[in-house]
């Protein structure tokens, strides 16, 4: 055990909550130290947005708040008091040029991630935060015998390195740590365990933002394939569960679907659905009612009359399709698209307006993007983030349970809470 260090401001984890609440405690005069288990700060943030850093979104206001999928009232406060424009302001002031792109998604204009953390860094120095790197929190120090009703945090146990340890102590802790997405990372439920264990309720955590597995063999053999421009329905039974209104962007892969549309299906359903039987339904032509498509078919067909059906449908679908939808209709491939009777040619519609697979579940955390779930929000002020039942504890980031769809919105989530908690810390 080392000496004794002592702090104002201990931060558990240097991801963009941790930065953004040591840089926000600094500014006010505060001694602030962030212990990171990584090797570098950032270490999630660098792979965000496929390495380009989605860090917010341009969209207005209350659209914003739209898009969070859990427990968005309790955001109210943070995100009017550190906006998305407020974000990009802030990064503009640390030199860091930025790029708006369809659906309002910012990036930097390089489109590296690692202008972001560098930009960061450097105002963490500038300030003189401490970053004590190879350190991960095995432990809070919580003290139960004042006088006060609540709990109190008075710092942390640090084990450096894998080596030495460290009795942090601390005026206040802000929790950062992270949920338990991409645990190669460095998220590994570290604050989730701290919370259950000073008495904060937690709710059960599960993947979200996360590729779904589809039954059966279809998926792999239409594996690399991505439709642009579909709907897309799940089911539990005869009950609707999630409908897209939009049309959208899906990915075939080995094991199931990916893509925006999918992601952000699987952020808006109650992780407990995908324990039940349910089914993907995918509108194939969301522009064209049943009728309109049978004239569309009907025409194409008429223009081909001694084609073989399964050479007939190269201007409606993608030829890595065509051989699944062929099966599908019951239509012998070989026949000549002249003699396709009325009833086939509805089988094939109803096909295209309603492509339906068995859903197997959710890919696991390794894929998820985001963790859905976390520590309470009943349990957590949403003005100054500090524990309602632990005096000077407080949360930020993907440890609270509140998530968003794809596009800038958790990072915006990530800048808000930890703003919120640095500053009052």
């Amino acid at each position: 055990m080392r000496e004794t260090e002592r702090c104002d401001v201990l931060v558990i984890g240097g991801g963009p909550s941790g930065m953004m609440a040591a840089i926000c405690a600094a500014e006010r005069g505060r001694k602030v130290l962030i212990a990171e288990q990584n090797e570098k700060l950032g270490k999630k943030l660098f792979i965000t947005g496929q390495g380009r850093c989605n860090l917010t979104n341009a969209c207005e206001e209350s659209e914003l708040f739209d898009h969070i999928s859990s427990n968005h009232k309790f955001l109210f406060s943070s995100i009017k008091r550190f906006s998305n424009t407020d974000v990009m302001d802030f990064f503009e002031d640390l030199g860091v040029k930025l790029k708006i792109e369809r659906g309002g998604r910012v990036f930097p204009s390089s489109d590296h991630s690692s202008d972001i953390i560098r930009a960061l860094e450097k105002r963490l120095r500038e300030l003189n935060v401490e970053i004590r790197l190879g350190a991960r929190a095995g432990e809070l120090l919580i003290d139960n015998s004042g006088l006060h009703k609540e709990s109190e945090c008075r710092g942390a146990l640090v084990t450096e390195k894998g080596q030495a340890k460290s009795r942090i102590y601390a005026e206040s802790v802000i929790c950062a740590s992270g949920g338990l997405s991409y645990p190669a990372t460095g998220s590994t439920g570290d604050g989730l365990r701290f919370a259950r264990l000073a008495g904060i309720k937690v709710k059960d955590a599960f993947p979200s933002l996360v590729p779904l597995e589809i039954k059966g063999n279809i998926c792999e053999r239409l594996q690399g394939l991505s439709l642009k421009n579909v709907k897309i329905r799940i089911n539990e039974g005869s009950n609707i569960i999630y409908e897209s209104f939009e049309p959208g962007e899906m990915l075939f892969t080995h094991f199931g679907v990916s893509g925006p549309m999918i992601l952000t299906a699987t952020s808006d359903i109650a992780p407990l659905f995908f324990n039940m039987d349910l089914t993907l339904h995918i509108d194939l032509k969301p522009a064209l009612g049943l009728e309109e498509l049978d004239d569309r078919i009907l025409r194409d067909f008429k223009e081909n009359m001694n084609k073989e059906f399964k050479n007939s449908l190269n201007r409606l679908l993608p030829s890595k399709l065509i051989p699944i939808m062929i099966e599908l209709s019951g239509i012998e491939p070989c026949r000549k698209v002249n003699v396709i009777t009325s009833e086939e040619r509805g089988r094939l519609v109803r096909l295209m307006k309603d492509f339906a697979m068995d859903i197997a579940g959710t890919r696991g955390f390794d894929e998820a993007i985001i963790t859905k779930g976390g520590v309470d929000v009943s349990e957590i002020d949403p003005k100054t983030f500090e524990s309602k039942r632990v005096r000077g504890l407080y949360f930020a980031g993907e440890v609270i349970d509140v998530d968003a769809h794809t596009g800038g919105f958790n990072l915006q989530i990530a800048w808000s809470t930890g703003h919120a908690a640095g500053s009052y810390a």
